[in-house]
């Protein structure tokens, strides 16, 4: 560099000359000379550009470096923009560039060139982004939007616009000719894969709701049809809150009012979908049949009639039935005080900071139907023997009072002298953060925490004897319609809590009795839970150590968001006094000795096809989700066929929590296939033989395979044309590019599956009884002079034979392989 006359000029004749490095990532010879001359620029500032004389020959060596990283080496960009200052050039010639490179398709390169230059507001979000999202480069889209508020806004509203009914992603495709195929059917345009992007950068960029109508109607529209399951199929939910819930998923849309009258007409009949056709003055032409007249007849009679109001005024109490079946607040409910007054604080704070306390804690907020972001906190219970508090967070007053009220939150949640009890505490204090934004500036540091779940899980691996107090034997409540809270409470206290009012919509004043009594409930059954496990824990399965670990000792609880290391550690003190844990259970109907693949049955994630693959290679039966598919499918396709759940990350506490215990398995995403399938085989104890390599085919799973003998393989291609006696005789002595047989020292392959005879095979089709064709065109006939004999799946008709990748399976499989 040195030698060189113009040390800047010259640098750029190296570079033209080196091989083109499209790709590269650092390790090519443009790349190690760049480095080289920034290390040597570094010592010799007086050689910067800006050290220059400026004028055309300046302008000269910018655009030609330009035109260097547009035409030929692209990943130089950074550096090239550095030491040339690029930046600096006119916005119309740098423009001008990306430009190219977007109608040469290289968007990747123009997206970053953009990002580099601060481009973005001079340039079209639809032009740079709708490649970047068919090739599965959002990431991509969303760094070029990234400090700009409309473009971000743009992007989300193009999103949104895919997602709306009668979307056809062909025309848009059309456009695009250079994007690969495979990205163009990935599935990654469908609706309910494009929501869940779309409400994710809503939350993230804060976009307002109205700007993405149709993802928004979509979810309000899956709301509705979920709280019409929990009114009419569950029959959990009362009148009142299911009406309440309605009226805000719906609001103003007359496409949802119309959706509702139609699903009222199938699950509550003409009476009903025709007074809420009244109450929203739907139009008579979008009414079902019938309902029209219907509502004309209801109007006549409300004309004369006065209809009696909801509700009487008397004091409500739970009914008989309800005594009976759920857990009964034991204090009256004179004790319960609703606080939203500076006074009722104060007495609030006198009874519950008192050293040694004990204090039920429970959280409640309006259900997020449709909506976006967390929801906020409308209720704090707080329960000691004596009485139960409820702070209410939508009446705070003034700002004084606000700021009393906060104080005495944090106050509660960080003395370690007052034990809390919690269930999912973790929840409970991520909303309560959403709710103030100064618990988000100054979060709570939350001390002498006791989080039940954690109990809860314990309690749920340990045996339990038959003399626990229930209406259900420990067997029964494994398929116990109760769960969380609700179930503990039935384990530990024999009832489960009525959860009628879960669903509640609790930002709406006055709170009814009913809601009251059931927000009490839930804080002051965490008390009598804490009693009976500390009495006798040994009746639920935990070590007899328990009641001094629950009795004293104070836990922290780290709120939702915090990285946690994943290990088996118990997440709060107290925890290490439970009994080790028991071994994964055996599957339902089979031994806890070794199992053979063909007696283990999975459903892969989507997120594991390359471990679905590797599993049937050994004979395992395997389902794998499409790309399209929800994560939750894998927990129906597990219910329906009893398999076990594979899967990784966030998917795995949403499935586990849909399955019986042990039917769920998190997988490292960070591992190989390879390894993954490994440790899925240990972790289950799956013995591999070498009868079970490939004895399911790895494309479609089918464990049924029809015998070919050479003879009738050749006489079978030459049927369809594809082979000629000449090109027989050519292919002698050819090598054939596929797999060579498989090595002496190794077993024979000899696989354990179902055989299917020849007579099956239609002889003029060529097709298997369940319409599969046989693929003829992925034999190479070359490979007829070294294999004796095929093996036709006669599920989807693929052609294999025996060759060196049966013996690579059987060495990579060796740790778990009974030779």
């Amino acid at each position: 560099f040195s030698a060189l006359r113009d040390p800047l000029e010259g640098l750029l004749v190296v570079l033209e000359c080196c091989p083109e490095a499209m790709k590269s990532k650092g390790g090519s010879l443009g790349h190690c000379v760049l480095f080289e001359f920034q290390l040597w620029l570094k010592e010799r500032p007086h050689l910067h550009l800006q050290q220059r004389e400026p004028g055309a020959r300046l302008r000269r060596l910018q655009v030609q470096a330009l035109s260097l990283l547009t035409e030929k080496q692209p990943s130089f960009l950074e550096p090239l923009i550095d030491i040339y200052q690029l930046g600096t050039l006119e916005r119309s010639v740098l423009l001008g560039h990306v430009g190219y490179l977007l109608h040469r398709g290289s968007y990747r390169e123009a997206v970053l060139m953009s990002i580099k230059l601060k481009l973005q507001p001079d340039l079209d979000v639809e032009k740079v982004c709708i490649p970047l999202v068919l090739q599965d480069r959002l990431q991509l889209a969303e760094a070029f939007v990234s400090d700009y508020q409309d473009l971000q806004n743009r992007l989300v509203r193009l999103l949104d616009s895919w997602c709306s009914p009668g979307f056809d992603p062909t025309p848009l495709l059309s456009h695009y000719p250079g994007i690969p195929e495979f990205h163009q059917k990935s599935g990654r345009l469908a609706p309910k894969v494009l929501s869940k992007q779309v409400f994710r950068l809503m939350e993230l960029y804060g976009v307002d709701p109205a700007l993405c109508p149709n993802v928004v109607t979509q979810r309000r529209l899956a709301s509705l049809k979920f709280l019409m399951y929990k009114r009419f199929v569950e029959k959990n939910m009362s009148e009142e809150n299911w009406a309440d819930h309605v009226q805000a998923t719906v609001g103003e849309s007359v496409d949802l009012q119309v959706e509702l009258i139609f699903m009222l007409v199938k699950h509550s009949g003409l009476d009903s979908a025709a007074r809420w056709a009244l109450r929203y003055s739907v139009p008579t032409d979008r009414l079902p049949i019938g309902v029209g007249d219907r509502r004309e007849t209801i109007l006549a009679k409300s004309v004369s009639q006065t209809e009696c109001p909801a509700g009487t005024g008397e004091p409500w109490e739970p009914s008989e039935e309800s005594r009976r079946t759920y857990y009964q607040l034991p204090i009256p409910m004179e004790n319960v005080h609703l606080l939203d007054t500076p006074e009722g604080l104060r007495q609030c704070r006198e009874a519950v900071l008192k050293p040694g306390a004990l204090l039920g804690v429970d959280m409640e907020w309006r259900p997020a139907f449709g909506s976006v972001g967390k929801p906020r906190v409308a209720l704090i219970q707080l329960a000691v023997r004596s009485s139960v508090y409820l702070l209410d967070l939508t009446e705070r007053g003034g700002p004084e009072q606000d700021q009393e009220l906060r104080h005495f939150i944090r106050d509660v949640f960080s003395d370690p002298a007052v034990t809390k009890l919690g269930y999912g505490m973790a929840g409970d204090l991520s909303s309560l953060a959403a709710t103030w934004p100064q618990f988000l500036e100054e979060p709570l540091k939350p001390a002498g925490i006791l989080d039940l779940l954690s109990v809860h899980k314990q309690i749920q691996k340990a045996h339990i004897p038959q003399g626990v107090r229930g209406s259900r034997s420990p067997d029964g409540l494994k398929g116990s319609a109760e769960k969380g809270l609700s179930l503990l409470v039935q384990l530990v206290l024999g009832k489960p809590l009525d959860k009628t009012e879960q669903l509640s919509n609790w930002e709406r004043r006055p709170l009814r009795p009913s809601q009251v009594y059931y927000a009490a409930v839930d804080a002051y059954c965490l008390l009598d839970v804490h009693h009976s496990l500390t009495q006798d824990p040994g009746r639920f399965g935990l070590a007899p150590g328990l009641s001094n670990a629950l009795g004293g000792q104070q836990v922290k609880c780290e709120e939702k968001g915090t990285r946690r290391p994943r290990t088996r550690k118990a997440q709060v003190s107290g925890q290490e006094h439970f009994k080790k844990p028991q071994p994964p259970p055996a599957l339902p109907g089979v031994s806890r000795e070794a199992l053979s693949p063909q007696q283990f049955r999975v459903v892969c994630d989507n997120m594991l096809q390359g471990l679905g693959r590797y599993l049937r290679c050994v004979g395992v039966d395997v389902r794998m989700l499409d790309n399209a598919d929800d994560h939750r499918r894998a927990a129906e396709i597990a219910r329906e066929e009893s398999r076990v759940i594979l899967t990784c990350g966030l998917p795995f506490q949403t499935l586990k929590s849909q399955v019986g215990e042990g039917r769920c398995l998190a997988v490292d995403c960070s591992e190989k296939a390879r390894d993954q399938a490994l440790r899925v085989l240990k972790h289950f104890n799956i013995t591999v033989t070498p009868a079970d390599i490939f004895s399911r085919c790895q494309v479609c799973n089918g464990d049924q395979y029809l015998k070919v003998p050479r003879q009738e393989m050749e006489r079978l291609m030459k049927i369809r044309g594809l082979i000629s006696t000449e090109s027989r005789f050519r292919s002698e002595g050819e090598s054939a590019d596929c797999d060579a047989p498989s090595q002496p020292h190794f077993p024979p392959y000899s696989p354990k599956c179902r055989w299917a005879a020849l007579s099956g095979l239609d002889p003029d089709s060529l097709q298997f009884p369940g319409g599969a064709p046989l693929q003829l065109d992925s034999v190479p006939p070359g490979i007829l002079d070294k294999v004796s004999l095929f093996y036709c799946c006669t599920s989807c008709g693929k052609v294999f034979w025996e060759g060196s990748h049966f013996g690579r399976v059987i060495s990579q499989f060796q740790e778990v392989l009974n030779v």
